[in-house]
């Protein structure tokens, strides 16, 4: 830190600590530029305190901690960047503190936990179940089973079933958890692998989870990428502090919620979330034209050469192939046409906005996970209509380029498994990762390796 600079104090900068009602799992910068951010300015943030837990490394929890929890979310916009010194979180801690963890679970003031631990995360098998054939899983499985009051716990399915555990034998009342990541259905998602877990620790549980626990789905939306240098200096010149744990974030901000809060929640419509009774359209738009949008540009935008999503957005080539896939996504979706266009709209101004340095290759991590969510679906409806869409299968056909070592680097919580699919030939690379994701129709086989090849051609480097 510099002599000149300090570091943010809440008796200076911010507000007073409320009281922890929510525990949060996933301390990165989304959940603070967008659940965090919600709660802050809902009008009775005062009463609704965040307890947030670090995904893997406690180095978040380490820095946050020096600085009374406090971190400035750091807005770019087309009309300049504007600090904001952001409150709602009023106690971190390291990912393997369950005794704290266990301790909010107990408490009958926890009313709701939110999570957002990236795809991977839920440890899901390829049915959606949960992944029991993962080590992480089975020592969780056995450690609780052992003992539910003080075993350890590694995975997120297994550190939710150690606060369940402990909040029953509390009596503490119903909960409401929400998952934030974004996959289809993700509260199902959450339901499914807690209870799977719940159920191989103490089958006893599960019926007081299904008659205590609501899972809630959502829509989250806001473009984050990773904080840099340049983040940094830009809160210690407008501020005059030392802020090391800055989130770049952009203006727009949208959060869909859909599910029972039996203890209760914050306002968050105060701060503009939405409340409806169902999400799946909303989140089939988010998914399909956002996301989808997103890997595209990730695989085929960084065989390109480009960096980010505005240089990829910038590039006429790669700008056709997005709105191709938009057009092929908005034909299967279930809203008005004239609300569809108008996302889109939004969309080509986001993705064009120059002072968010989004990396493709921070969204093209764990494209395994990603891509059967965000891309295959489309294809499907396809075939469902009797046509192959070379508009659609174009991200696969970028995934796959990735995956045989063009563009972007593999970061993939199944790296070694995806890259074997992709070896060999270009038609027997196509043809296994097609079957991998359920799709074996022979026309789209053809049309992707014709893609792939295309890709892959030393003129698109």
């Amino acid at each position: 830190m510099s002599a000149s600079l300090r570091a943010l104090d809440r008796r200076k900068d911010g507000r007073p600590p409320a009281p922890v009602r929510l525990l949060h799992l996933g301390l990165g910068n989304f959940f603070r530029a967008h659940a965090a951010w919600y709660t802050e300015h809902a009008p009775d943030a005062a009463a609704w305190g965040i307890a947030a837990f670090t995904g893997r490394s406690p180095a978040a929890a380490v820095a946050l901690r020096a600085q009374d929890a406090l971190y400035t979310l750091l807005v770019r916009g087309p009309d300049g960047v504007r600090p904001e010194v952001v409150s709602s979180v009023s106690s971190v801690h390291a990912a393997d503190d369950l005794v704290a963890l266990r301790a909010y679970f107990a408490s009958t003031d926890l009313a709701v936990v939110t999570a957002t631990v990236t795809e991977a995360g839920y440890c899901r098998s390829s049915s959606g179940d949960l992944d029991t054939g993962l080590p992480a899983v089975r020592r969780d499985i056995a450690a609780l089973a052992a003992d539910p009051v003080a075993g350890p716990a590694d995975t997120v399915p297994g550190r939710v079933v150690a606060g369940l555990l402990a909040r029953r034998a509390a009596g503490a009342g119903p909960l409401a958890i929400v998952s934030n990541d974004n996959l289809p259905d993700n509260g199902q998602v959450m339901a499914r692998v807690v209870s799977g877990l719940a159920v191989a620790v103490d089958p006893t549980l599960l019926p007081w989870i299904e008659d205590t626990v609501s899972f809630v789905t959502t829509v989250v939306d806001r473009i984050t990428p990773r904080t840099t240098d340049e983040d940094r200096a830009e809160v210690s010149r407008q501020l005059d502090v030392d802020d090391p744990e800055v989130v770049p974030t952009e203006q727009f901000t949208e959060w869909v919620l859909a599910g029972d809060f039996p203890n209760g929640r914050p306002a968050w419509e105060g701060a503009g979330a939405r409340f409806v009774r169902d999400v799946r359209p909303f989140e089939q738009r988010k998914l399909w034209l956002l996301n989808g949008a997103h890997s595209l540009m990730a695989y085929a935008g960084s065989i390109r050469g480009h960096e980010t999503v505005a240089q990829a957005i910038g590039d006429p080539v790669v700008r056709g192939w997005i709105e191709e896939w938009w057009s092929c996504a908005c034909a299967h979706l279930e809203l008005p046409a004239a609300e569809l266009d108008d996302y889109c709209t939004s969309l080509r101004s986001r993705f064009g906005n120059a002072a968010i340095r989004h990396l493709l290759a921070q969204i093209a991590a764990d494209g395994s996970q990603k891509v059967p969510v965000r891309v295959v679906p489309v294809v499907r409806a396809g075939l469902e209509d009797g046509r192959v869409d070379p508009g659609a299968t174009r991200p696969v056909a970028g995934w796959i380029a990735h995956l045989r070592g063009h563009g972007a680097p593999v970061t993939d919580v199944r790296a070694d498994e995806v890259t074997d699919l992709a070896r060999g030939t270009t038609q027997e690379a196509v043809a296994r990762v097609l079957r991998w994701l359920g799709v074996t129709d022979e026309r789209v086989t053809r049309i992707v390796a014709l893609q792939v090849a295309d890709l892959e051609q030393p003129s698109r480097a």
